[in-house]
C-alpha cells in the first residue's frame, strides 16, 4: 500500500445505503429493516469495504484482515467466494455493480451511496512516513506498509464486529455426509449403506438448521468411491465439517463406525461405534446426531431434542422396503420410479404408520409424469392423499409439505395454499434443496417473483452444488427472468459439470432456437439426441433441422420440429406434448392452433400449465381473450402485467 492511503476506523454507527445498512452493533446486514442472512466471512468482507469506501481495498488487505497472516487458505478462491456471496445477498450484478466494483487484478471498491444524514463520522488515521511524517506524508512508502501490518495484526485497525472471538459471531457452519462404506460381506447391501447416508443427512439437516448447513445428497453422493482426502473434499463444497462412516450388516444386527472431521486442520473432532438390532437403527441415527450437535456446539430446541430422544424402533422388513424405493428413486428412470413406487408401497403395507415412506411415495407419484410413469390426472391425487397422509402422521415431516406444496400448485392452482406448504416446509428443513428449487420454480417464477426465484436456486445450489437438475433449472429461472444471456451462461456452466445430461443439452438448444441462434441451437440438440441413444437418428435429423433452416429459414427450423414432435420416442423436454407443442404453433404464428393445443394441456393438467404466464413464446398471444381465460383459470391473471 502507498504511504498516502488512508484507512479508517470500524464505525461506531449504522452505515446504510439505498435500503440496505450494515449494523455493526449487531453485526447485522438489513433490509428495508428485515435482515439478509449472509455468512460470517462476506458479512466481515461488506464491513471491511464499506468502511473503507473512499479507496481500493487490495486482496492483500483482505486476506490479511479477515483471514489472518498465520492462516493458510486458498486465497484467490477464498476471496472470490466472500464477494461473490457478498453480492449475491446485495443482489449486485457483477457486469454492471451499483455496490462492489472489481479493480482487475487488484482489489474492490465499495461505490453506493452513503446516505449523508446517517453516515457515520469516520476517523482517518494517516499512515507515517517517517520522523517528517507531518511534512512529508508519501515518502518511504515501505515503512508505512509495515505499520499498515502492525496496526492490523495488533487490531487497531478494524477493530470491530471483524475482530471478535469467533464464538461471538453469529455464523452457519456447513457439513456433508460422505456415502457410508459398505462393509458388509454382500455388495448388493450398497443400498443400505447408501440409505443410511441419506438418512444421517436429513437428521443432521433438521437438527438446528440456522446454524448448521448440510450438502445434500446428491453432491454427497458425488465422492462415493473418489479417492479424495478431506482437505480437497472440504474445499471442494466450501464445508467446515466432513461425517465418514461406514456400515457393516449381519443378520439383524447393524454396527456403524463414524467420525467427525474438522475442515481446517483436518483434526478428528469425534469418532464411536454402535452395535444396534437392526430395528433400532433410527434410534442409532438420533444418537448419532445427538454425538455430532454436542461436537459442534449446536443449540437444540425442545422438539429436535424431543424428536432424537424418543425415536421409535422400526419394523425391519419395512425400513429395508423403504431403503429400496430411495435407491430406485434416485434413478430418475420411468422403471425405477415404477419399482419405487412399489416399494414404498410395500414399506407402508407392512407398516402404515411410517411416515417417511408416504411422503417418499407421495414425491414418487408427484413426478412421475415427468418420466412418462403416469399422467398427471392420475398421479396427483395419489400424491396429494400420500403427502397427507405422512403430514397426519408427522407434521414436523418437511418432505410431506414439500409434496403437498407442489401439488396445489401444479394440479389445483391453489396458489395461497401452495405458498403456505413451501413456507413450512422450508422452516422445517432449510437444508432441503429440492424445496428451495420446488418453491422457485413451482411459485415464485408462476407468479411473477423472479428475484426471489433467482435467490431461492442460489440457495438450494449452496446446498446440493453438484445436482445437474438444480444447476439446470437455474437456467430455466433466468428465462423466466428474461435474462437470457445469464440462462446461456448457466446452461453452459452445467453442461462443463455434467456433459451427460441430455435435458441441459435440449433446455440450452430451446433457448438458442427462441434467441434465432439456430446454428448452435442444432448442435445443443443433435448432443441431447445422442445422449439419450438415438444415434444414427440423431444425425439425420441434425441434416434435416439445418436442411429446413437454411432453405426455409426460422420458420422452416420450426414447421421440422413440429413434424419430429409427431415421432412415437423423443427427448424428455421435447415437443411432443401438448404445452410445448403450442410454443411451436406460437413461434409459427399460428395462434388459434397454439390456443387449442394449451386448452387440452389445461385439460390434461399439465404440469407445464404453471409455466403459462411466463414462457416467453406465448407474449404474441397474451392479448388474447382465449389465453386470458385460461390465465384465470390457473389463477395467473395477475402475472401477466409483470412483462
Amino acid at each position: 500500500m502507498r504511504s498516502h492511503e488512508r484507512v479508517a476506523h470500524m464505525p461506531h454507527e449504522t452505515i446504510r445505503f439505498e435500503d440496505f445498512e450494515l449494523d455493526p452493533g449487531s453485526f447485522e446486514l438489513r433490509r428495508s429493516g428485515h435482515i439478509v442472512k449472509l455468512e460470517r466471512i462476506p458479512l466481515q468482507l461488506l464491513f471491511l469495504l464499506a468502511e473503507n469506501r473512499d479507496r481500493l481495498v487490495t486482496r492483500e488487505e483482505i486476506l490479511l484482515a479477515i483471514w489472518g497472516k498465520d492462516v493458510f487458505v486458498d486465497a484467490d478462491n477464498s476471496i472470490n467466494t466472500a464477494v461473490r456471496k457478498a453480492r449475491q445477498a446485495l443482489k449486485d450484478d457483477p457486469e454492471n455493480p451499483r455496490f462492489l466494483r472489481t479493480i482487475p487484478g487488484k482489489g474492490y471498491r465499495f461505490t453506493a451511496t452513503v446516505t449523508p444524514s446517517t453516515a457515520p463520522s469516520r476517523e482517518v488515521v494517516d499512515l507515517p512516513s517517517g520522523p517528517s511524517s507531518q511534512k512529508h506524508p508519501w515518502k518511504w512508502p515501505g515503512l508505512a506498509a509495515l505499520v499498515l501490518v502492525a496496526l492490523v495484526s495488533t487490531g487497531l485497525i478494524f477493530r470491530s464486529p471483524l475482530n471478535k472471538p469467533r464464538k461471538t459471531i453469529p455464523t452457519k457452519a456447513m457439513l456433508v455426509v460422505l456415502p457410508f462404506l459398505n462393509l458388509s460381506d454382500d455388495p448388493h447391501q450398497d443400498y443400505f449403506a447408501d440409505g443410511m447416508t441419506e438418512e444421517m443427512i436429513t437428521q443432521l439437516g433438521s437438527l438446528d438448521p440456522q446454524h448448521l448447513g448440510v450438502i445434500a445428497r446428491t453432491s454427497s453422493m458425488q465422492y462415493k468411491g473418489a479417492k479424495k482426502g478431506a482437505a480437497q473434499v472440504a474445499h471442494e463444497l466450501g464445508v467446515d465439517y466432513l461425517l465418514e462412516g461406514s456400515v457393516r450388516r449381519s443378520d439383524r444386527r447393524i454396527r456403524v463406525t463414524a467420525q467427525l472431521i474438522q475442515a481446517s486442520d483436518q483434526t478428528h473432532l469425534w469418532a464411536a461405534d454402535f452395535d444396534r438390532d437392526l430395528s433400532d437403527v433410527l434410534k442409532l441415527q438420533s444418537d448419532l446426531a445427538l454425538a455430532i450437535s454436542s461436537k459442534i456446539q449446536l443449540t437444540l430446541s425442545p422438539p429436535a431434542l424431543t424428536r432424537l430422544k424418543e425415536a421409535p424402533s422400526l419394523n425391519t422388513a419395512a425400513y429395508e422396503a423403504y431403503l429400496q424405493g430411495l435407491h430406485d428413486w434416485d434413478l430418475r428412470t420411468k422403471p425405477a420410479v415404477l419399482r419405487a413406487i412399489a416399494e414404498f408401497q410395500q414399506a407402508i403395507a407392512i407398516d402404515p404408520n411410517y411416515a417417511p415412506a408416504h411422503a417418499a411415495l407421495a414425491r414418487a407419484y408427484s413426478l412421475a409424469s415427468i418420466v412418462g410413469a403416469m399422467n398427471a390426472m392420475e398421479s396427483m391425487p395419489r400424491a396429494r392423499e400420500s403427502a397427507l397422509r405422512a403430514i397426519g402422521l408427522d407434521p414436523s415431516l418437511a418432505a410431506g409439505h414439500t409434496t403437498l406444496g407442489f401439488v396445489l400448485a401444479h394440479f389445483d392452482f391453489d396458489w395461497p395454499a401452495a405458498e403456505r406448504e413451501y413456507q413450512h416446509a422450508l422452516d422445517l428443513n432449510p437444508n432441503d434443496a429440492y424445496a428451495h428449487m420446488f418453491y422457485s420454480n413451482s411459485y415464485l417464477s408462476p407468479l411473477g417473483h423472479q428475484v426471489e426465484a433467482i435467490d431461492e436456486m442460489q440457495k438450494a445450489i449452496t446446498i446440493d452444488p453438484f445436482s445437474a437438475p438444480v444447476q439446470s433449472f437455474l437456467g430455466r429461472t433466468y428465462i423466466w427472468a428474461r435474462q437470457y444471456d445469464q440462462a446461456v451462461a448457466q446452461f453452459r456452466k452445467c453442461n462443463e459439470m455434467f456433459p451427460g445430461f441430455a435435458v441441459n443439452h435440449e433446455r440450452l438448444a430451446q433457448l438458442l432456437a427462441f434467441l434465432g441462434k439456430f446454428e448452435d441451437a442444432i448442435t445443443e440438440d443433435t448432443k441431447a439426441r445422442m445422449l439419450v441413444g438415438e444415434d444414427d437418428s440423431a444425425l439425420r435429423t441434425e441434416v434435416a433441422l439445418r436442411h429446413a433452416w437454411t432453405t426455409s429459414g426460422s420458420k422452416g427450423y420450426w414447421k421440422q420440429l413440429l413434424n419430429l414432435a409427431q415421432a412415437t420416442v423423443n427427448l424428455p423436454e421435447g415437443y411432443n406434448s401438448p404445452f410445448r407443442t403450442a410454443i411451436l404453433y406460437a413461434q409459427l404464428g399460428e395462434k388459434s392452433r397454439a390456443l387449442d393445443a394449451l386448452e387440452k394441456a389445461y385439460q390434461e393438467r399439465s404440469l407445464a400449465m404453471t409455466e403459462l404466464a411466463i414462457e416467453p413464446s406465448f407474449d404474441l398471444l397474451r392479448a388474447d381473450p382465449r389465453f386470458q381465460t385460461l390465465l384465470r383459470r390457473v389463477g395467473l391473471e395477475k402475472t401477466i402485467g409483470k412483462y
